[in-house]
């Protein structure tokens, strides 16, 4: 093997270990958005929940009002 081939050779080696580098960091940074997205859409039905929840108190101190009112009138 000659010089210009060894030279070749270890800059195919060194573009192939960036590739495999960056390939690497695609693989994380898409995890890194699913893992965004899952912490995003349990936020969203934990707020749903505590929003159905503060609804129903609601709903129920007003019958409880409206029932007091009639009582007294």
């Amino acid at each position: 093997m000659n010089r210009n081939q060894t030279s070749r050779r270890r800059i195919e080696m060194n573009l192939l270990q960036e590739d495999l580098a960056r390939a690497h960091c695609r693989s994380k940074l898409n995890d890194a958005e699913q893992n965004r997205r899952f912490r995003l859409a349990q936020q969203v039905a934990k707020a749903q929940k505590q929003a159905e929840r503060a609804t129903r108190r609601a709903e129920r101190a007003s019958a409880k009002a409206r029932l007091t009112l009639a009582r007294l009138v």
